[in-house]
């Protein structure tokens, strides 16, 4: 189900008088949130059910047995291993088997043995997989290096994986956050309701008016590059960056928002990433939930930044390859993963990684400094030009898009495909960067301005937008349920 669809417009306010309502304990709540998420993520496929429940049981089990071996640690490490290959098996099979069959099809072409396409699957990538496997592991993990217990409370914990605002595409939970909320009860509070439908219509706004209204534009300008100067080439890469934060960042906004209603407050996932001074902080501001993932649970295992400079810069390489790969099978993620890589480590070498951590762009001023806008448009440059790689359908698409920029210098006023103005769009855009730069310290509060009509001017207007850039034509889906 999705969230921007007329199912969910009926759905959620359906749980939500129910959970209030109705389930009065700890326990109900819980058993609602588990028969609202298995229809919410039913409603595409029930069959992708028995993998969210197998992958439910395996962890609830693993950190039963983790936890009971903690002083004998092979024993332990042997159940987290079987956590790990469980959980990375589901993912490889569904996600990656193809992916691994053709580059072996490929390579044996290469020496002249031709096996055919016969051992090639015709598979289903279910919704989320990527997402609810990481923090059902994420679980596992923290039992063995002792920053959780395991729960008894097999309802509580089969809410905590299946939870339906992040289950799909994220925010990628903890359990020493999101289990601990779910194993007490909570009771109604009207502010953080109130929020929570301030940040879901915020989220609506950069999903159905930011990314859906240039999505037509990007799919345009990357299907037929080899029609267009480089003056378009850049325009496409350029939207795809807004079209790519719009999309998930407003679906991270919505989930957030909505376990606000519930009275669950889920983890920031983005922290206005476009307005970042280098690369290091950039990764700081964007998926969070995934950033952090990885540095605690595979960067900081092998060294993190603790051990030589030599071994340090093999580990960034490692966490921004394998960040590829779990976006997607398909080289040119990797490619991509090993692009930031090398964006990332002159700054640690200069150790200038965690310079900008904890605060913001112009945090006592309202402009930025020439040198901040800048390093702003610097980064902002090598974050969408790696977009190519994340955008195009395979790396020989890619280096062509690129090298039509290249070598087709010139400028054409592009048309959009359906005759919209374009200037609308760009006005559009650059309203959202000016909003969002005065916002920018507050990723959970979109709407801070002390006078009520200011924000009752800000609401209607973005409802109003809503209703003036929603085309039906467009693939609603979010981008991320790929992933």
């Amino acid at each position: 189900m999705l969230f921007n669809s007329i199912e969910f417009l009926f759905f959620l306010p359906l749980v939500f008088f129910l959970y209030w309502l109705v389930a009065k304990t700890e326990k109900s709540q819980n058993i609602l949130i588990i028969i609202a998420s298995y229809v919410f993520y039913g409603w595409w496929d029930w069959r992708f059910l028995l993998l969210i429940l197998a992958s439910t049981t395996m962890d609830f089990i693993v950190g039963q047995q983790i936890y009971k071996n903690l002083e004998v640690r092979n024993k332990a490490k042997y159940w987290l291993w079987t956590s790990v290959v469980f959980n990375v098996g589901l993912l490889g099979f569904f996600k990656y088997y193809n992916f691994f069959i053709d580059s072996f099809i490929d390579m044996f072409s290469m020496v002249g043995y031709e096996m055919g396409s016969s051992w090639t699957l015709n598979i289903i990538l279910p919704v989320g997989i990527s997402f609810y496997t990481f923090q059902t592991m994420s679980y596992s993990f923290d039992i063995y290096y002792k920053k959780a217990k395991p729960t008894t409370n097999l309802i509580a914990f089969v809410a905590f994986v299946s939870f339906f605002p992040q289950l799909v595409a994220g925010p990628i939970e903890r359990a020493s956050n999101l289990l601990s909320q779910i194993k007490s009860k909570r009771v109604f509070n009207y502010d953080q309701a109130a929020s929570g439908l301030k940040l879901i219509l915020w989220g609506f706004f950069k999903k159905l008016v930011i990314a859906d209204s240039i999505a037509p534009i990007v799919d345009d300008i990357f299907a037929n590059y080899g029609d267009y100067p480089a003056s378009t080439l850049i325009l496409g890469v350029s939207l795809f960056s807004f079209q790519v934060y719009g999309d998930f960042s407003g679906y991270s906004d919505i989930a957030i928002g909505t376990a606000k209603l519930f009275g669950i407050e889920l983890m920031s996932n983005f922290k206005f990433p476009n307005f970042s001074r280098n690369v290091a902080e950039y990764w700081q501001r964007w998926h969070v939930s995934l950033s952090t993932w990885f540095r605690h649970y595979l960067y900081i295992p092998m060294g993190g930044s603790k051990v030589s400079k030599l071994k340090s810069v093999r580990n960034i390489c490692v966490i921004f390859l394998v960040s590829g790969f779990w976006h997607g099978a398909n080289w040119t993620f990797i490619f991509w993963g090993g692009l930031h890589a090398l964006f990332y480590i002159p700054v640690f070498l200069m150790g200038r990684n965690r310079i900008y951590a904890g605060n913001v762009v112009a945090e006592n001023s309202l402009f930025p400094s020439i040198k901040e806008i800048a390093q702003i448009l610097l980064t902002f440059a090598l974050v969408t030009f790696s977009r190519i790689f994340f955008r195009s359908p395979s790396l020989s698409d890619a280096f062509e898009y690129m090298n039509r920029i290249w070598n087709n210098f010139a400028y054409e006023p592009y048309l959009h495909p359906r005759g919209y103005r374009m200037s609308d769009f760009y006005i559009l855009l650059a309203l959202f960067v000016v909003y969002e730069y005065l916002i920018r310290k507050d990723e959970r509060n979109p709407f801070k301005f002390s006078s009520k009509g200011v924000r009752l001017l800000i609401y209607t207007t973005l409802i109003l937008g809503m209703l003036l850039f929603y085309d039906d034509n467009v693939n609603r889906s979010f981008i991320y349920f790929q992933f």
